[in-house]
């Protein structure tokens, strides 16, 4: 059998918009147009200020960021943006696997891409590169973050190359060839849960300028093993000490989209805590008063225990925004005082305040095997009158709305009231992107920075 990174870049260059079900550009659009106004929204943070002057100072030519024109080597510019996608923990998820596409897809692309690119070039590279995440993390698991890695810096150096190798051109001996030297670089590591430092953030910006870095060697005759995911030293057996089962993996390739999985971030923390924070806000909507609430009980799958339970002294007492932004009760606290979740509610000014940690401390959380599926959550509340509240979930605004809100709030931040015309034009230009030259979002980024 082949290997399955030069199965995948078989498919990949074979693929045309036409091959692309109609859900499957609509998501993609919408998922796109989520990153770009990540990008936006992280622009001036303090991290965000950090490796777009690291990436200014690496110098080159050949691409650029969103918003500055200044030219930077493509490598630099996918370190920069995959960073700033994920610099508040607010991307796209595959819930299975919690690997983070977007962002390093968004960011190879962006770097490997010209003016003269065509969009449906970037819009089935970006597709490829997609569904390769979609369906290695589904064979993966959550077997890699209970290893102490995250999925994303793992799988996305391949699935850079691969968008790479698409959006240029490449044949399918190149693109499997960089697949092998990007994946054999592969790492990234859960250990900035200790002490909420930035590690995490650079995953995907890392795993974007690995793949663009790989993609030019393999390019100038540089090669790498094809057998990087299913060889007796490759991604599999090395991360999770087992075989790939190549059929579960490719024998539906092309047929079924399992890309169609991945789920937006409607809030900038764990998508773990989602769920609980969508039932609090559901319950504050509703008019319940923090005052009424003697306790919040928060029933937890297993498996994600350790990424936002504990250790609970921890989650209690972040230290520093990021730890708050994989705090269970410190999350749940802010939903409950204030009624709304920002991307500024983990800022250490909000989680801080005596009201949020107060309430954080009569959050509980118990753990549920029946809700080991994907991101699963119960919420009860329990009053100071002694009644019980077990909070239903409801049905909330259209998921394409909320997107919109979360883009132009993101815009914001860099943008006039006066300017809103740009906003929207970077919108569509995002949302529609294999109906026009790749130039026509770069023009209407142009127009904002």
């Amino acid at each position: 059998m082949s290997a399955a990174a030069r199965v995948f870049a078989d498919w990949a260059t074979g693929l045309g918009v036409d091959d692309l079900p109609e859900e499957v550009v609509d998501a993609l659009g919408l998922r796109l147009a989520d990153a770009v106004g990540l990008v936006a929204a992280a622009w001036e943070t303090d991290p965000g200020r950090a490796v777009r002057r690291v990436a200014s100072e690496l110098g080159g030519s050949g691409s650029r960021l969103l918003f500055d024109d200044r030219p930077l080597a493509p490598a630099a510019s996918a370190l920069a943006h995959g960073a700033l996608v994920h610099t508040l923990d607010y991307d796209d998820t595959f819930p299975t696997s919690v690997i983070h596409p977007m962002g390093v897809l968004f960011a190879a692309a962006w770097a490997a891409a010209d003016d003269t690119t065509r969009g449906e070039r970037v819009l089935c590279a970006l597709a490829a590169g997609d569904e390769l995440l979609a369906r290695v993390g589904a064979e993966a698991g959550r077997g890699l973050h209970a290893r102490g890695f995250q999925a994303t810096s793992v799988f996305g150096p391949l699935a850079a190359a691969l968008v790479a190798g698409v959006v240029r051109g490449r044949s399918p001996e190149v693109i499997a060839a960089a697949m092998g030297l990007a994946g054999s670089m592969s790492g990234g590591v859960l250990e900035f849960l200790s002490d909420g430092t930035w590690s995490k953030r650079l995953h995907p910006g890392w795993a974007a300028h690995g793949g663009i870095v790989a993609d030019e060697l393999a390019a100038a005759g540089f090669p790498g093993p094809a057998s990087i995911l299913d060889g007796r030293h490759g991604l599999f057996s090395s991360f999770l000490q087992r075989d790939l089962d190549h059929d579960s993996l490719l024998g539906d390739l092309g047929s079924s989209w399992r890309s169609q999985e991945a789920e937006l971030k409607l809030f900038p923390c764990a998508h773990v805590i989602h769920p609980f924070l969508e039932l609090a806000l559901q319950e504050r909507a509703a008019g319940r008063s923090v005052e009424e609430i003697d306790s919040v009980i928060c029933g937890v799958a297993p498996w994600y225990v350790p990424i936002v339970c504990e250790p609970r002294g921890e989650k209690l007492e972040p230290k520093g925004e990021y730890q708050a932004r994989t705090s269970l009760p410190i999350a749940v606290a802010v939903a409950l005082v204030d009624g709304h979740v920002d991307d500024l509610s983990f800022d250490d000014a909000s989680t801080a305040r005596p009201e949020v940690r107060e309430l954080a401390r009569r959050i509980v959380h118990v753990e549920d095997p029946e809700l080991d599926g994907g991101f699963g959550a119960t919420l009860q509340l329990r009053l100071r009158d002694g009644r019980r509240i077990d909070v239903e979930p409801q049905q909330g605004l259209p998921l394409t709305e909320r997107a919109a809100a979360k883009f132009h709030t993101g815009l914001s931040r860099l943008l006039q009231p006066a300017a809103a015309p740009h906003r929207d034009a970077l919108w569509q230009a995002a949302r529609t992107v294999g109906d026009a030259p790749w130039s026509r979002l770069r023009q209407a980024a142009a127009q904002i920075g």
